[in-house]
This record gives structure tokens, sequence and C-alpha cells, in this order.
């Protein structure tokens, strides 16, 4: 075998090796899967053109994350961050409700699990990895420069040392902690919401969802507000309106919402948290039911503290694998 071709074989294989992981860390960074998986091929680019300056001082993983950390900031230089609805604006009502569509690009975007989290036997990193994808971590990130968005991922996510971190960035071991100690009272300041992550083994939170999603395709109101929590939060990406409290938000689904009686709901997960597919009875009147909205769903203490409903299903749904439309047929399914 030539060296080319010894080259080539070598970099393939620690790409498809790291490959998961590394746009994991790129989505941690940019908020976005689809950035994320653009960052991952430009790194395999420059990998490409540099390999034969890689002299092997470093493992291929490290060298691999320190292009992937430059593509990242180099994408984050014109100071864009993407954020969630909370970010933006004040909490909205349901009475004066206004709903005011933002660019794709201002919105911090759901991810498939699959995408981002490398298999693991670890049930202790599992849970790590999950909590450090969920919307509101990922969101609270994107409030953090760059560069101390990188150390606190590198130290704190992935549990590099600081010398690694310093050796990856160019810089001191000292400069690394200050980023991490400014970093870490950053999200101090406005700590994420607590969610618990997805656990199809948890048979106390797959009660939960069976009951919520009872409640929403049955549109009972009563029964949605008995899973809600009080202060339940509800968002509608692009739209910057987001409401807090399930009064507001019941009064929504009602009212403005109440195209989405007769909804039915697949079940999935994203960012590490359960989600559902979310299809209508389509408005025109013909007989299939169509995508409506992606929905995240945050619990805690036993019922659902959030759900955010991202609308561009022509982004999202091919994304996790979901049909363009349901027969009518299969909502009894």
């Amino acid at each position: 075998m030539s060296d080319l071709a010894t080259t080539q074989s070598e970099l393939d294989a620690g790409m498809q090796k790291y490959r998961t992981e590394l746009t994991g860390y790129c989505y941690r960074m940019l908020g976005s899967g689809f950035e994320a998986e653009d960052a991952v091929q430009e790194t395999l680019v420059r990998a490409w053109r540099a390999y034969d300056k890689f002299e092997g001082r470093s493992s291929l993983r490290s060298w691999l994350y320190r292009i992937a950390t430059n593509v990242c900031l180099d994408m984050l230089n014109a100071g864009k961050k993407r954020a969630l609805p909370m970010d933006l604006t004040e909490r909205g009502r349901q009475a004066t409700a206004q709903l005011n569509p933002h660019p794709e690009a201002t919105w911090l975007e759901p991810v498939p699990d699959s995408q981002i989290l490398p298999s693991t036997a670890d049930p202790a990193e599992t849970a790590v990895a999950r909590e450090s994808v969920r919307l509101a971590f990922v969101a609270a990130l994107q409030k953090l420069p760059a560069k101390q968005r990188a150390v606190l991922i590198l130290r704190e996510v992935l549990a590099w040392k600081a010398s690694e971190v310093a050796e990856l960035l160019n810089t001191s071991v000292a400069s690394v902690n200050s980023a991490l100690q400014r970093a870490r009272a950053t999200l101090a300041e406005s700590p994420a919401q607590e969610t618990d992550p997805a656990d199809e083994l948890d048979k106390d939170q797959q009660d939960l969802l069976r009951r919520y999603m009872d409640a929403f395709q049955g549109y009972d109101m009563k029964a949605l507000a008995a899973v809600l929590h009080d202060d339940a939060i509800m968002t509608m990406p692009p739209f910057d309106l987001w409401l807090k409290g399930h009064d507001d938000i019941l009064a929504f689904l009602v009212n403005q919402g109440a195209g989405c009686r007769g909804s039915k709901l697949l079940p999935t997960v994203a960012n590490g948290t359960p989600a559902f597919a979310h299809y209508k009875p389509d408005p025109e009147g013909s007989d299939v039911m169509v995508p409506w909205a992606l929905q995240i769903i945050e619990t805690s203490g036993g019922r659902i503290s959030g759900f955010h409903c991202f609308l561009d299903t022509k982004r999202w749904f091919p994304l996790f694998g979901f049909p363009e439309q349901l027969a009518k047929a299969d909502q009894g399914e």
C-alpha cells in the first residue's frame, strides 16, 4: 500500500471513530446540528490538507479536536449566537400573543441524540452526555464568549485536563483556568433550568409521557393541566413568543392553537430529552395529517416543565426520519 493510501486509511478511520463526538462538540459550540455537520466536514478537509504535517506529538483525537475548535471559532467570529425565545423577548400572555418570526439563524436548533452522542456502556457517562446537550444547557453556553465556551465544554463536559486544553488552544494553563472560572460565573448568574434526561427504563417518566400524549392527542385541557407544572414554559420557534404557566398555555391551545385538535404525536428523543413529532389534521381538509412541529419535552418532579415546538418541519422531520404525512387511519395506531 502506498504512503498516500496509508494516510487516507488512517485519517478516514480516525474520522469515522471520532465523528459523532466531534459533531456533538461542534453542536455545543454552535447550537446548530446542521452547522455542526458543516464544521466537522470542514475539519476533515483541513485535516486532509495538513495531515502530512501531523507528527504524532499528540493523539489523532486531540489533533482533530484542535482543528474542530479552530473551525468553530472561525464560524463564531462574526459574533453570532443562537438562542431560545426566553433569551430574546419578555414573557408573553395568551390574550395579547403576537407571533413575530425571526430568521432561522436566530434559533438554537434541536438535534437527534444519535447524531451527537456516541454510544457508551457506562450509564454515568451517558447521563453526563445527555445533560450537556439539552436545550437549556446549550442555550446557556451560547451566552459565553467563544473561547470560554470551548474551555468549559472541554474541561467540564469532556473532562480534558487543563494542560490538554491549554495545548489545544495554544495558551497557558493559567489562562485556561481563568477562562473556566469566568465561564462558570456567567452560567451561575442565570443557571439552566433542570431537566430530566430521557430514560426509557424510568417507568414514572414513561407513564408521564403517555399521559401527556393521551391528553394532547385528545385535546383534553383538564388532563393536560394535570401533567403540566404550574410554571411550565411553551415556545414556538421561529416565533419569539413564549408563554409561562399552564393557564396561558392551555388558553393558547384552545384559542390560537385550536387547529391542533385531533393531532397525532410520534415519540422520539432529541437533545437528551423526550420529544415528539407532532402531526395535525390537514387544514385543506384532505385525508392526511401533516407535520406541524417537533416538540422537545422537558420534565422535572414528575410533571412537564416545558415543551418547545420547533415549527420548521421541513428541516426537522427528515433529520429525525419522520414521514412527510400520515394517513388519518394511522391516528388510532
